[in-house]
C-alpha cells in the first residue's frame, strides 16, 4: 500500500518539472568559479550581516540506485522511481528503518493504517507541507536580515521564516506549512515551526502529524554548494518519543525554480485506485 501511493506520486507529479529548474544559460555573477569556468561548490558560503547567506535554489539529498531498490520500511520497491524527483526522507521520514521499530502509538499507528487507505494529499492539489516541500523538486531561498522565503517548486505556499525575535504564536489557527521562527546559533539557523493542519502528512508514506507537532529544523551552509539539515519531531499524541533525520541540500548555480500549477492539464486523478 505504502508503495503504491509513493509510486503514483512520483509518476503523476513527474509530468511537469522532473527537468527541475530553468534559465541554466543565465551565469550568475556571484557564483566563484574554477579555472576552467565550473562553479566551485566547495568555496566557501558567501555570508550576509555576518551569518551565513542560504540564498539559492536549492534540492535535497537523492536516494542512490542500491537504496531504491531496497524502498521504505521492510517493503521492496517494484518500480521504477526518477531518483532526481525525490529525496528518500519523502517517501518515508523513518526510511531505512523496520516498521516495527517505527515509535507510533496507538493513535499514531492507527492514522497511519487509516492513510493506508488514501491518496496523499499533494495527489489531490493539497500541500506537501513541512518538511516534504522541500524534498520534492526543488526550492529557492532568498534571506533578508528579518525574514528567509522559502519558494517551493512543489507549488506549495511560501514558507515565510521570520528572523526578527519573535516567538511561535500561542493557540494559532492552523496551517498547511505551519509557524516558523529562526534564530542563528553560531552559523546554524535553527527554525521551529508548529501549528499544523493536521491533515497534512509528514511523507507519501502517510506518517501523520497531530495539531501540537513541533518541527525543527537546523540549516549550516557548510560550503558556497551545500547546506546541511537536520529534521527533527516532536508529537506525543502521534509518537512515543522524539526523531529526526539528516540530509544535504545542494546548490543548483545560475538557475531558478520552475512555475508550477497543480491542476493545469492533470489527467490522473480520476484513475488513481481507492484500494
Amino acid at each position: 500500500m505504502k508503495l503504491r501511493r509513493w509510486s503514483s506520486l512520483s509518476q503523476w507529479r513527474c509530468i511537469l518539472p522532473c527537468a527541475s529548474a530553468q534559465w541554466q544559460d543565465r551565469p550568475d555573477p556571484v557564483t566563484p568559479r574554477t579555472r576552467d569556468g565550473k562553479a566551485n561548490l566547495t568555496a566557501p558560503a558567501p555570508r550576509i550581516n555576518g551569518k551565513p547567506d542560504l540564498s539559492g535554489v536549492w534540492q535535497s539529498q537523492r536516494p542512490t540506485f542500491a537504496e531504491l531498490s531496497k524502498g521504505p520500511g521492510d517493503d521492496p520497491l517494484k518500480v521504477q522511481v526518477d531518483r532526481l524527483d525525490v529525496s528518500n526522507y519523502w517517501a518515508s521520514v523513518f526510511w531505512g528503518m523496520k516498521a516495527a521499530d517505527e515509535p507510533l502509538t496507538p493513535a499514531g499507528a492507527a492514522a497511519f493504517k487509516q492513510h493506508g487507505k488514501e491518496h496523499e494529499p499533494p495527489t489531490h492539489c493539497l500541500p506537501a507541507g513541512v518538511p516534504g516541500s522541500m524534498l520534492i523538486y526543488a526550492s529557492k531561498m532568498i534571506q533578508t536580515s528579518k525574514e528567509l522565503i522559502v519558494m517551493l517548486e512543489t507549488g506549495d505556499p511560501v514558507r515565510q521564516i521570520y528572523l526578527d525575535g519573535r516567538s511561535l504564536p500561542k493557540d494559532p489557527e492552523t496551517r498547511w506549512m505551519g509557524y516558523s521562527v529562526g534564530a542563528w546559533q553560531g552559523d546554524t539557523l535553527t527554525v521551529r515551526t508548529a501549528g499544523f493542519k493536521e491533515a497534512s502528512w509528514l511523507d507519501a508514506s502517510g506518517h501523520p502529524r497531530s495539531e501540537s507537532m513541533v518541527i525543527t529544523e537546523r540549516f549550516r551552509r557548510r560550503d558556497f554548494g551545500h547546506i546541511d539539515l537536520e529534521v527533527g519531531f516532536e508529537d506525543p499524541k502521534y509518537y512515543t518519543r522524539p526523531f529526526s533525520f539528516k540530509t544535504t541540500l545542494s546548490l543548483l548555480p545560475g538557475t531558478d525554480i520552475l512555475e508550477y500549477v497543480c491542476g493545469e492539464n492533470e489527467k490522473d486523478l480520476g484513475h488513481l485506485s481507492q484500494h
